[in-house]
């Protein structure tokens, strides 16, 4: 069973909690049939102490821990803060010290928004890759200049540390984890339950340190970037190996090798990413969409989308299509909101 904690504090942003907690729960219910019903994910909550906690938000958290007791875990969150994080930052003083120790441990730990600034105040972050909530971009590096603030990623990886610019991103990062932990087909199922829309594939939306899979193979970085740059062409196997001066079954070896899927599925993914960007912001046809990842087989396409997703392509659209909201309207009204994010 995998283990899972959330540190609670007066100002964190309830849903930076509660979306993470409701999809590993999810993911736990769903591979829990394979497992005599028994489930795989415990989530738990450590505050000050087990009283019951009431936010600054006015909803009211009972925590099943102190931050003293906080056991090494599969996954640690640290959630976002509301409004101004630093009054927060100073009121963490008597247990940031664990966080060191935790990680050094295997904890993965994620931070949500500004949460990042609990990472960078133990020093997890110096000389590491980090993002926070964008208002606060010019505020975190005046005060963490040791940090590699990345302001075009909405999620960072280094190492076992994490940081998810939003609670939209961290939803992102918890189905990459449940796809860790129990596969593509149940963290297919929870992306489509709790709606499409709301996840960008962790490859296409993270920096992570070590690119892609945390591998040292310049050759196969080659091939990956070749990928991304001609992912509109038709391309075989053997015109990548050939461009890198490979025989396709050498480079089908070494990339396996160093990412741990082949060139075609690799290919595959981006595909399919690239496929719902266009379905969610664009109104190309399928066949277009099929045209411009490569594809010149409109059955195909769709075919190889539904195995992906779960859904067709229409159908894809259909979700994400009645719950944009309008750019000229809604999401910059939201911006504006003090603590949005």
């Amino acid at each position: 069973m995998y283990t899972a904690t959330a540190i609670v504090y007066p100002s964190t942003l309830a849903t930076s909690v509660t979306l993470p907690m409701e999809i590993l729960q999810a993911a736990s219910q769903m591979a829990s049939v394979e497992h005599r019903g028994h489930r795989q994910v415990r989530f738990t909550l450590a505050g000050p102490n087990r009283r019951l906690m009431r936010l600054d938000s006015g909803i009211a958290l009972k925590p099943d821990m102190s931050y003293a007791q906080l056991p090494p875990s599969d996954l640690l969150l640290l959630p976002a803060i509301w409004r101004n994080p630093l009054p927060t930052v100073r009121a963490a003083a008597s247990w940031l010290h664990r966080l060191p120790a935790l990680a050094g441990a295997g904890t993965r730990i994620c931070s949500v928004g500004t949460g990042s600034y609990l990472l960078a105040e133990a020093g997890l972050l110096d000389g590491r890759a980090a993002t926070t909530h964008w208002h606060y971009f010019e505020q975190f590096q005046r005060r963490y200049p040791q940090v590699e603030l990345k302001t075009r990623h909405l999620i960072t990886q280094s190492d076992n540390i994490y940081c998810a610019g939003s609670v939209n991103s961290i939803a992102d990062l918890m189905v990459h984890i449940v796809q860790e932990w129990f596969g593509s087909r149940i963290a297919r199922s929870v992306e489509n339950q709790f709606s499409p829309e709301i996840r960008q594939a962790f490859r296409a939306a993270a920096y992570q340190s070590e690119p892609n899979s945390a591998h040292h193979d310049e050759t196969v970085l080659r091939a990956q970037q070749f990928l991304q740059e001609h992912l509109a062409r038709p391309l075989s196997l053997q015109q990548v190996a050939a461009r890198l001066g490979l025989t396709a079954r050498s480079l089908h070896r070494r990339f396996v090798q160093a990412t741990g899927v082949s060139p075609q599925n690799y290919l595959q993914s981006l595909r399919m990413a690239t496929a719902k960007d266009l379905l969610r912001h664009t109104n190309l046809t399928v066949g277009e969409i099929a045209w411009r990842i490569g594809l010149q087989d409109t059955s195909y396409f769709s075919q190889l989308f539904r195995r992906h997703c779960g859904v067709s392509p229409l159908r894809y659209r259909a979700a994400v299509r009645g719950k944009l909201f309008d750019p000229a309207g809604d999401e910059p009204a939201l911006r504006n909101r003090p603590g949005y994010g």
